[in-house]
């Protein structure tokens, strides 16, 4: 049986291209395309083959992917959500995992590693790209795997700021304090938490409790 898979995509060039080089792979078939959550409303609304995963742009007029993710997850829960976009910012990235996405991939990213990560968040419900080294999913269900480690007050307000769309420059300007200060806070909790980028750092303090969605 193949994997259903929906588009959402303001691209049609894109969008188009991307069905038919779904459609060539022996385990896939593309059950649904749109241009944006709105136009996907419509076309999920009364359908009774809903789509297995989901591929969904971040940036889409109307109404974008967080809003789209936001929505499937709450009315389509058994879809499994995957970005596929050209933004690369940590604050996408994080604000599309907080909405329930369980993989993000560039659209730069070579079909076969599209493919395997088609395979591994259907199986799985997530896929590690080399970009976030993390299993998101694993992380956003299960807050007491383990232990959180220990911060001081001046850490666990950076650590609200980090999972904000400030930059880590009007991070210093908002706490008035050097940008090297902020560098050397950030460095601490990269340890701390076990993680190398500010993704990671987002998303292990989402399981860990330190903030919420």
């Amino acid at each position: 049986m193949k994997i259903k898979v929906g588009l959402v995509d303001d691209h049609q060039l894109f969008l188009k291209s991307l069905s038919l080089m779904l459609e060539t792979l022996q385990n896939f078939e593309v059950v649904v395309e749109a241009l944006n959550g709105q136009d996907l409303q419509r076309k999920l609304e009364g359908k009774n083959e809903l789509p297995d995963l989901m591929l969904v742009d971040v940036n889409m007029p109307l109404m974008d992917g967080i809003e789209t993710t936001a929505w499937l997850t709450e009315h389509h829960p058994s879809i499994k959500i995957i970005a596929l976009s050209m933004n690369d910012k940590d604050t996408a990235i994080i604000k599309m995992f907080k909405a329930g996405c369980c993989a993000y991939l560039l659209k730069d990213v070579h079909p076969s590693v599209l493919e395997k990560a088609l395979h591994e968040v259907y199986k799985k419900g997530y896929y590690n790209s080399d970009a976030i080294q993390l299993n998101p999913g694993h992380f956003l269900k299960n807050p007491n795997k383990d232990s959180p480690p220990t911060l001081t007050p001046k850490e666990q307000h950076f650590l609200k700021y980090v999972c904000s769309e400030l930059t880590y420059k009007q991070i210093a300007g908002e706490m008035q304090l050097s940008e090297r200060t902020v560098d050397g806070y950030r460095e601490s909790l990269f340890q701390k938490f076990g993680v190398q980028s500010r993704v990671g750092l987002c998303l292990e303090a989402l399981r860990k409790e330190f903030v919420s969605l």
